[in-house]
């Protein structure tokens, strides 16, 4: 009895084939931050597209080209292993193998399936590059969502990035997808449909530009942010004999006086837990806090608990050393904050990976947005929440700014933070918001509404940074509608090729372009 065909495992190709589109995966990471090398991503993921569609099984080219984009994008993801090398180290090369499997499973599904909806070259090169779009918005929304390193990161140091205002992170996936599959989608690359991607990278460009020329709002009255940047090496940050150390430095910096003829600051903003002490037993650090500040309030990253629960939090502390405003972290990270479904172990009698048993964070109840009287209206994002632009849609009204605390010190020195960052320029571009950052190693810095970096504190870095706020644009199409058009979008050119390939099967022809 023979097998429905649908249901025998693909062909995989040569291992010649295979580690090609590892290589093409890698030169596709190649335009993530920190390198921003778009020039060399773009026409990586061309070839990576005209050898899924010529190849008997595009899946297994999904998969490697997907496994190699991971390794070469995120291997920063072995770091947080060596802060205690002694008792993690030897993880570091599973978590790395298991994670780029993981991407690559995603590339498979998204490349195999796009492949099946076309019938000739070209719409089978359109549906590849589709199916890789579909992959960027399904990693960015399932099991909690992992938006890191999409397509249309390659743009975030290019004016094309302004397209973002209007079309959010997808629709730059999509851009980037289809000016990749447009070389590539007939019998052969031709000089007309380069010519075309080109005209198009141009446009997009141009408009990038006259966007970025256009003239910016200005404040009605000048504020003045400081960022507070202790550099406490995450291997050192916690350990008794360093943790008074640490706090000491955040003091200090924070009373450093203002440069000659610069303004006092009207916020002092620290990094995510920067402090030794939880919220609601300061002791006298809260007092201590307020005299080096003398006078100015300062938002810090603090650990608070109610009861057996902890929660990762922000905290606005008065002139007076009063706590006026609280948000706990809602958007938590998965294996790294807390244990999925670890509430529901407890109720059978497993409490280890219990949040509500102090083994990992409670998730605060939504986005927030703060008021800070003279300061405006301020959304808080901790760390990881800045690469959730959905969640950030979710504030009940909208900010004046955004205010992110991190500590990057988990993620080493070369292209984690980096990348971070880069999510954060974008951020402020979807939603024609500045975005104030402080970080514990870096990068801190303010980034303007159309995601310029006015000012920057790079890694490894011990200082502060007093800059102006900007002022924040209108709100953008992206900040009133999201990712549903897009969606909406990669549906119906999903649906029209499919079509197209009906029409391929009665006229093999009609593709020979």
């Amino acid at each position: 009895m023979r097998l429905p065909r649908f249901l025998l495992p693909p062909k995989r190709p040569g291992w010649r084939q295979l580690g090609i589109a590892v290589l093409l995966g890698a030169g596709v990471a190649a335009g993530q931050a920190p390198l921003y090398w778009w020039f060399a991503a773009l026409p990586a993921l061309s070839a990576l597209i005209y050898l899924a569609v010529r190849s008997v099984s595009p899946g297994w080219i999904g998969f490697a080209s997907g496994f190699g984009y991971a390794l070469a994008a995120m291997f920063w993801i072995v770091e947080p292993f060596f802060v205690e090398a002694e008792r993690y180290g030897w993880m570091a090369p599973f978590a790395l193998v298991l994670m780029a499997a993981g991407m690559g499973v995603f590339w498979a599904l998204s490349v195999g399936l796009g492949a099946r909806l076309g019938a000739g070259p070209a719409t089978r090169a359109l549906g590849v590059a589709l199916g890789l779009v579909a992959g960027d918005a399904l990693r960015s929304y399932v099991f909690t969502g992992f938006p890191w390193v999409l397509l249309g990161h390659i743009w975030i140091d290019t004016p094309v990035a302004q397209a973002a205002a209007y079309i959010g992170p997808l629709g730059l996936s999509l851009i980037t997808a289809v000016l990749a599959a447009l070389p590539v989608a007939g019998q052969r690359p031709q000089v007309a449909r380069i010519g075309i991607a080109a005209a198009l990278l141009g446009a997009l460009w141009w408009g990038g530009v006259q966007r970025l020329a256009a003239p910016d709002p200005v404040r009605a009255e000048p504020l003045t942010l400081r960022l507070v940047q202790p550099n406490a090496p995450q291997h050192l940050k916690w350990l008794p004999e360093y943790r008074m150390e640490f706090f000491l430095r955040h003091l200090a910096l924070t009373a450093t006086p203002s440069e000659q003829g610069q303004p006092r600051p009207d916020l002092i903003i620290w990094p995510e837990t920067a402090v030794p002490f939880l919220l609601e037993r300061p002791g006298d650090g809260l007092k201590m806090i307020a005299e080096a500040a003398s006078g100015v309030p300062v938002a810090i990253g603090v650990q608070r608990a109610e009861g057996r629960r902890y929660f990762n939090s922000l905290a606005v502390i008065a002139p007076d050393a009063q706590v006026t405003q609280v948000y706990d972290k809602a958007h938590l990270v998965p294996f790294g904050e807390y244990i999925p479904f670890g509430d529901i172990f407890a109720r059978f009698g497993i409490a280890a990976f219990a949040a509500q048993e102090g083994n990992g964070y409670s998730a605060g109840p939504s986005a927030q947005v703060l008021d800070l009287g003279g300061l405006g209206l301020a959304q808080p994002l901790i760390c990881y929440e800045a690469v959730f632009p959905q969640d950030i849609r979710r504030a009940p009204t909208r900010p004046d700014w955004l205010l992110q605390v991190t500590n990057d010190a988990w993620f080493g020195e070369l292209s984690g933070p980096w990348q971070h960052f880069a999510q954060a320029r974008l951020r402020a571009i979807e939603f024609g918001l500045p975005l104030a950052r402080a970080a514990n190693t870096g990068v801190s810095g303010m980034i303007d509404a159309k995601g310029r970096v006015l000012a920057e504190l790079g890694l490894g870095r011990e200082g502060v940074l007093d800059v102006p706020l900007p002022a924040a644009l209108a709100p953008t199409p992206y900040a009133r509608f999201g990712d549903v058009p897009v969606i909406v979008l990669i549906l119906t050119l999903s649906i029209i090729i499919y079509r197209l390939r009906q029409r391929y099967r009665v006229d093999p022809g009609a593709q020979r372009v």
